[in-house]
């Protein structure tokens, strides 16, 4: 079982429903096809890295992905990222902490609500 998270470059929605309309948007469009995926933006791909820098994905970490590596769940302007439920609170709040410092939005689709 996993908690999942969406992280994207763009502009910040207004409210949780204009968040989710962009989040099922921008995940079709770049995640719901193997055919769709293209490299990571820069900001999502420097995103990427400080996360795997405090949570590894490569096996030495406390094993808070699950589905390693994390890179692998980015295409173009998006991240998804699939948490073990165990880990999912203390990891969620970093993610969300890092996305707002790096500039980038931070939507959780279990509770169809943007992060703060």
């Amino acid at each position: 079982m996993s908690y999942d998270l969406a992280v994207w470059n763009g502009e910040r929605p207004s409210d949780d429903q204009e968040a989710g309309s962009v989040y099922d948007e921008l995940f079709a469009r770049h995640l719901a096809s193997e055919d769709t995926v293209v490299p990571p933006e820069p900001r999502i791909a420097a995103y990427i890295r400080a996360l795997v820098e405090r949570y590894p994905d490569d096996g030495r970490g406390p094993g808070v992905w699950a589905s390693p590596p994390v890179a692998d769940e980015a295409s173009g302007p998006m991240v998804y990222l699939l948490l073990s439920y165990g880990a999912a609170d203390e990891v969620c709040a970093y993610a969300a902490a890092l996305a707002r410092e790096h500039g980038l939005v931070c939507y959780d689709p279990q509770a169809e609500r943007l992060r703060p």
